[in-house]
């Protein structure tokens, strides 16, 4: 089956039940959904736990789903639940850090994309991911969700809003807080750097 089927065509014969179409559909969406499990759990075993749940759920599921969204959509949204439930079952984020969240009113004005230029000289991107990796493994689940989706996965607003079932706005203000906490952390907390100078 050529990899020039569109996406609707494909859900419409696996939905049939043809087993190749839903492999197609499968292969297509399994490298993101991959790589947003990854960033979400910080471990490549519970990654491929997330990846193979999704797409049972893809495969038990798929006839339920209307295409109101993109399947793209759909399939984030399911990984997204499955990874935060296995973190909450394992209370990752809440034995590493309690974070008080910021007064809206006092960050509202400020430049979130400011950050401080020495970390750019002092280490290169290699460390620079590791450092961000470390500051996101005590970023409160709400918010990891929202940067990992926004930032790293490059989602719109409004497709994040929508896979985390919350508002456009609450997505904005997480996120906000999120890279608030984040910039902090590879400002202030860097002993992964000072270990590697």
């Amino acid at each position: 089956m050529p990899n020039e089927i569109s996406e609707s065509e494909l859900i419409r014969r696996a939905k049939d039940g043809d087993q190749q179409a839903m492999s197609l559909l499968v292969e297509r969406h399994s490298g993101r959904i991959y790589n947003l499990a990854l960033r979400l759990m910080d471990n490549r075993e519970d990654a491929e736990d997330v990846l193979q749940e999704t797409f049972m759920i893809l495969v038990q599921k798929l006839h339920t789903f209307s295409e109101r969204s993109t399947l793209y959509t759909w399939l984030y949204r399911i990984a997204t639940n499955v990874a935060l439930g296995k973190l909450r079952q394992k209370k990752i984020v809440d034995d590493f850090v309690s974070v008080h969240d910021p007064d809206f009113e006092h960050v509202r004005g400020f430049d979130i994309k400011d950050w401080p230029d020495h970390l750019e000289e002092k280490i290169d991107e290699e460390e620079f991911r590791e450092c961000l990796r470390k500051a996101m493994a005590v970023l409160p689940e709400n918010y990891r969700e929202v940067f990992v989706l926004r930032d790293l996965e490059n989602l719109s607003t409004r497709e994040t809003a929508k896979i985390l079932d919350i508002s456009e706005a609450n997505v904005k203000v997480r996120l906000m807080r999120a890279r608030l906490f984040l910039r902090d952390q590879l400002a202030n907390h860097f002993q992964c750097v000072e270990g590697s100078s």
